[in-house]
């Protein structure tokens, strides 16, 4: 993957430590073992929640043996834990600490879990706040109604910024410049993936500056229709916030995400912002 110069570049590190590790190849200040054991960690996810050995090998690349000692070491600390019955790794319960600070940061959640809750069962579908972290978005709070269909959004889940609303709110609540370098990292992450959604992208972008909110009919997921309002960016800490209300789509009649849905979820994140005294991100991007 193509490097891309830019100046503190923080707050676009790749969603993926493995591509941050074969950009360090021959960085003598990165601690290589390091970057391997978190490329490890990341190797596990819901489609892979229990591997062995062999598995992360395949899936990050990394020798055997190497992996072996990884896992092991992991396993001591215990961020992974082993079942000696199917000789496979599974993530400890000591990785939830890792999150506990930064979610426990962003204090504005519980503003915002009833406010999500009373959208959520009123439409009978999911409300998420997601914050950018590279060329994704990863869900930092989440409520549903009771029957959501087969997507069921959760803490700590990632999902694509190019082909979904949340990742074009998030994205266009990004200053100027922030942005900017935000489209190359997309750009150079997956060139086909640009080529195909750029446009898309743009326009939802655009629509957050219009109207405050933008639409997605089906592009991550074909049975969900989803609406985003960007939330705030927090210049400190590199982190943009938004708020998206995903509903299976035939629960929805025609216009219905633009002309009700899109709204009410930007009435939300002008309320969350109210509570918790954010001030709205201004859009001229695209």
């Amino acid at each position: 993957m193509t490097t891309i110069a830019r100046p503190d570049a923080g707050f676009l590190r790749s969603p993926s430590a493995e591509k941050v590790l074969a950009d360090h190849a021959g960085d003598a200040a990165f601690a290589t073992t390091l970057g391997r054991g978190l490329v490890v960690l990341e190797a596990f996810d819901v489609g892979g929640a229990l591997l062995g050995n062999a598995d992360l090998a395949a899936r990050t690349g990394i020798s055997r043996p190497t992996v072996a000692r990884l896992t092991h070491t992991l396993a001591e600390l215990g961020y992974l834990r082993y079942d000696w019955k199917l000789s496979k790794y599974r993530l400890g319960a000591r990785a939830l600490r890792m999150a506990h600070p930064l979610l426990a940061g962003m204090e504005f959640r519980q503003a915002a879990r009833p406010l999500m809750q009373d959208l959520a069962q009123s439409v009978r579908g999911t409300v998420s706040i997601g914050l950018l972290d590279g060329a994704s978005a990863i869900y930092v709070e989440t409520a549903r109604s009771g029957d959501v269909g087969t997507h069921v959004p959760d803490i700590g889940m990632p999902i694509p910024v190019i082909l979904t609303a949340m990742g074009r709110a998030s994205s266009a609540a990004l200053p100027a410049v922030e942005f900017a370098l935000l489209e190359q990292c997309l750009k150079a992450d997956n060139p086909d993936l640009w080529s195909a959604y750029r446009d898309k992208y743009h326009a939802g972008v655009e629509q957050c500056a219009e109207r405050g909110f933008c639409t997605c009919y089906g592009e991550y997921m074909a049975s969900i229709h989803a609406v985003a309002a960007p939330l705030f960016h927090v210049p400190a800490l590199k982190q943009s916030f938004a708020i998206n209300c995903g509903i299976p789509a035939f629960r929805l009649q025609s216009g219905q995400l633009e002309s009700e849905i899109g709204p009410r979820i930007k009435a939300l994140a002008d309320s969350i912002r109210a509570l918790v005294n954010e001030v709205g991100p201004m859009i001229a991007h695209s």
